[in-house]
């Protein structure tokens, strides 16, 4: 039943109207080739990730060098996270359009000369190049998004986006396994040439973004001294105990460096008036948790995807192609339970057990996969990969949610980044550690086996070390030996990285479960599955996590909720026509179901329930509010201000930031169905500081 109208109110003046976005006058063709350009450049990122891990061991047979092997995956990994917060700053500053193109053509220049690499070291410096550029291509393609179409269209496109992330990483491992058994391994980087040149000419010939500047002052020294401390640490960890004893001077030298990089990175983000990783961030519990358990998952994830595929070529004679059908399992374990986890913690605002769990089944996963030998049958493989998989789906989500929800919107955009940031070096720390373990175990075991034997030649305990291909030189009797001695030095990786994850999964309870922001949504899969760290503003930050609400799925759910703190039992759309009639005065509704994507159907129902209630009355073929409906509707006014409000929970206080206004003022139009409206209330401080992480409202 209804609840009976209370006495009337004044309702509100009209307040001025947001200033069009940019984009909006764009044709819509010309919008969706840019995106689609985006989107190229997009997959040439993720793929980028994935594609290579099960080509790794035809390559270094083909090339040499299997103790490099880690530093293929790490030398990339690196560059892209060292450069990424440099990308987004140079863009904002000078173009974001031409900086996207130098990323492209800087990534196919890595790729082809990956592609010609005639030595390990050849291939591993192209790799770092070719990082520097991918780094480019991810954080670049995601902000020229928010330069192309208004907040409230965002989540249209984040789907798209996310789709990418999603198809690259169950495709990613079986093309690379199919360009290496049926051209050649060097194929998993000339397929980037293709689609880079289509990317560079569609967005020269599409692309028309504002001609609008930040200004910054980039950090440069700050972005050198961390990425210099990630090298030292990572040469300590993939160097030491191999090419040099841990006793050894270089290890020693290198390691007192990092210390004194580290110092000195401190001292000089305390200074910085836009530092890469602000130390006040450590200061804040969740952050400093959220950070060690991000480096734990990266060092866990990435490790295992190393090596898993040497583990299936080498020692269960899988052909590259199938080692990555072999993979999947654990891939459909990360999607399913992130999303699970993500619609979840939405739903029911409840997230502490998601780290829990999944640091705990990721342990459990890696134990598993310790259990593994050369006889382990294709079901036992695929169930341990699923389990590891879904171990962390369950937290990698979740981290992202709980930082953004424990920070000010001020620090919004640099807390993400930086909770990914430490993932991302958590997973080059992992694959070289992982790659030290692995080096270490296979010499020694195979030196154990090989001792007393007559070895034919090219088949020495070094040479089968640095390429499994000189297994078919032995004796069959000798063979299975080797195989066992490789089976058992990779898996003992995975129980030496167990305690690792433990760790993790100790921090994970001492998390502080504070109730989410409405406006803390499920991060899309850049934020969760990509290797390089994310680079957005607060504001960037927070239009793609409200643009939810531009849906039509977010607009429904966004009224019900509306209509249910308003005291009605009114439709969804009722109390959207009723919203729409008090701004417009008089709505039509075969028009509106015209000029907006909601169905006639539904449009009906909705104006055929006001009638029946009084509602509205019928002008001819226009629908007015009545003296009841125009009480109703003030209450909804107020009490979609309210949800705004509990949506943004503290960032939407008296001196919000005029950025943040704006955006609001945008998602609520869109949620009323018109662009037009602003939202009502007391008007804002416009005096006060966004701070160096938001982003200035696009006006230009």
């Amino acid at each position: 039943m209804a609840q009976q109208p209370s006495p009337p109110s004044p309702t509100p003046s009209p307040e001025p109207s947001p200033e069009p976005f940019p984009g909006e006058n764009r044709s819509t063709r010309s919008v969706l080739m840019a995106i689609g350009a985006l989107l190229l450049g997009m997959l040439l990122a993720a793929l980028d990730q994935t594609i290579v891990s099960t080509a790794l061991p035809t390559i270094v047979s083909d090339l040499g060098g299997l103790e490099h092997l880690s530093w293929v995956v790490t030398a990339y990994l690196l560059a892209s996270t060292a450069a990424t917060p440099l990308w987004g700053k140079l863009g904002d500053q000078y173009g974001r359009k031409k900086l996207f193109q130098s990323a492209i053509v800087i990534f196919l220049i890595g790729s082809a000369l990956c592609g010609v690499a005639q030595d390990m070291p050849q291939l591993i410096g192209f790799r770092a190049l070719q990082g520097l550029g991918g780094g480019g291509l991810m954080v670049l393609s995601m902000a020229i998004v928010g330069d192309l179409v208004p907040p409230r269209e965002r989540g249209k496109y984040q789907g798209l986006f996310g789709a990418v992330f999603g198809t690259t990483s169950v495709l990613g491992p079986l093309l690379g396994g199919f360009f290496t058994e049926h051209l050649s391994w060097r194929w998993v980087f000339y397929v980037n040439l293709p689609v880079g040149v289509v990317a560079l000419l569609v967005i020269a010939a599409a692309l028309r973004i504002p001609a609008h500047r930040t200004k910054h002052t980039i950090d440069y020294l700050g972005t050198f001294l961390i990425a210099a401390v990630a090298t030292c640490l990572v040469l300590v960890a993939s160097l030491g105990g191999t090419t040099w004893a841990w006793g050894s001077a270089q290890v020693i030298v290198l390691a007192a460096l990092s210390v004194l990089l580290t110092v000195a990175f401190v001292q000089v983000e305390r200074r910085a008036a836009e530092p890469v990783i602000p130390p006040s961030l450590f200061r804040i519990r969740t952050f400093t948790l959220v950070a060690v358990i991000s480096f734990v998952v990266g060092f866990a994830m990435f490790g295992a995807m190393t090596y898993l595929p040497t583990f299936l070529q080498v020692v269960h004679h899988i052909t590259p192609t199938l080692s990555g059908v072999h993979m999947l399992p654990m891939v459909a374990g990360l999607l399913i339970t992130s999303t699970v986890s993500g619609q979840i913690v939405s739903r029911t605002g409840r997230w502490k057990i998601f780290p829990i769990t999944g640091t705990g089944i990721t342990a459990i996963g890696l134990l598993l996969l310790h259990r593994l030998t050369e006889a382990s049958s294709t079901w036992e493989m695929s169930a341990y990969f699923f389990v590891f998989g879904a171990g962390l789906g369950l937290v990698m989500q979740v981290l992202v949610l709980v930082v953004q929800n424990a920070v000010t919107y001020q620090d919004l955009g640099v807390a993400t980044s930086g909770a990914t940031f430490f993932r991302s070096i958590g997973a080059s720390f992992g694959v070289a550690v992982f790659g030290t373990i692995f080096t270490n175990r296979l010499t020694d075991k195979l030196a154990a086996v090989l001792a007393g034997h007559s070895l034919p030649p090219g088949a020495s305990a070094g040479q089968l070390a640095a390429d499994p291909r000189a297994i078919d030189r032995l004796p069959p009797a000798l063979r299975a030996q080797v195989f066992h001695a490789y089976s058992t030095s990779i898996t003992d990786v995975f129980l030496y990285a167990a305690p690792v994850v433990l760790v993790a999964f100790v921090f994970a309870w001492f998390l502080k479960e504070d109730r989410l922001r409405g406006s803390v949504t499920a991060p899309e899969p850049s934020e969760t599955l990509a290797s390089n760290p994310v680079e957005r503003s607060s504001y960037d930050e927070c239009a793609r996590a409200l643009s939810v609400l531009a849906t039509r799925e977010g607009r429904r759910e966004a009224y019900e909720k509306i209509t249910r703190r308003a005291g009605y039992d009114l439709l969804p759309a009722a109390s959207w026509m009723l919203l729409r009639l008090r701004r417009h005065g008089t709505v039509e509704p075969a028009a509106l179901a015209d000029a907006t994507p909601v169905p006639l159907r539904v449009i009906s129902e909705a104006a055929r329930q006001l009638e029946e209630r009084g509602l509205v009355r019928r002008e001819g073929v226009q629908l007015v509010l009545s003296d009841a409906g125009s009480e109703v509707v003030v209450k909804l006014a107020e009490a979609r201000e309210q949800s705004m409000a509990e949506w943004l929970g503290d960032w939407w206080g008296p001196e919000r930031p005029t950025d943040l206004v704006r955006l609001v003022a945008e998602l609520t139009a869109e949620t009323s169905g018109s662009s037009r409206e602003q939202p009502h209330g007391p008007e804002p401080r416009r005096d006060h500081a966004a701070g160096p992480s938001c982003r200035p409202a696009d006006t230009s």
